[in-house]
């Protein structure tokens, strides 16, 4: 199992973050090695400072209305080796190295499979 990486913001980092009106901001994750973007996911203030507090992701699941702390069901954990923010602080960026079959609920190692056009 890899270790976790927790990583220290600054309170005028996360002050930064700009959030939407539900509170979320959109967080996209991408394989450390590979530089592949895997998923994207929302994260609530509480689950931003969690994750890298943790150096593990954890979300906010909106369908489900609770915090969701990627793998612990299915072992597919993902753990943080480094957290950004863009310009705006509308999204963030987290580079992960992925434990198990990948990403995607559906089996797949990323999200992103399907393309237009093919």
């Amino acid at each position: 199992m890899p270790e976790a990486t927790p990583i220290a913001p600054t309170e005028d980092q996360l002050a930064t973050v700009a959030y939407d009106d539900d509170g979320l901001v959109p967080a996209i994750v991408q394989d450390d090695e590979s530089g592949e973007v895997l998923m994207m996911a929302w994260m609530s203030p509480d689950t931003l400072r969690q994750s890298l507090a943790e150096g593990r992701t954890v979300f906010w699941s909106r369908s489900r209305q609770e915090v969701w702390r990627k793998g612990d069901t299915s072992g597919d954990r993902q753990w943080i080796r480094s957290a950004q923010y863009d310009c705006d602080g509308d999204t963030l960026l987290f580079r992960v190295v992925q434990e198990g079959a990948g990403a995607c609920h559906t089996g797949a190692y990323s999200c992103f499979f399907r393309s237009f056009g093919r």
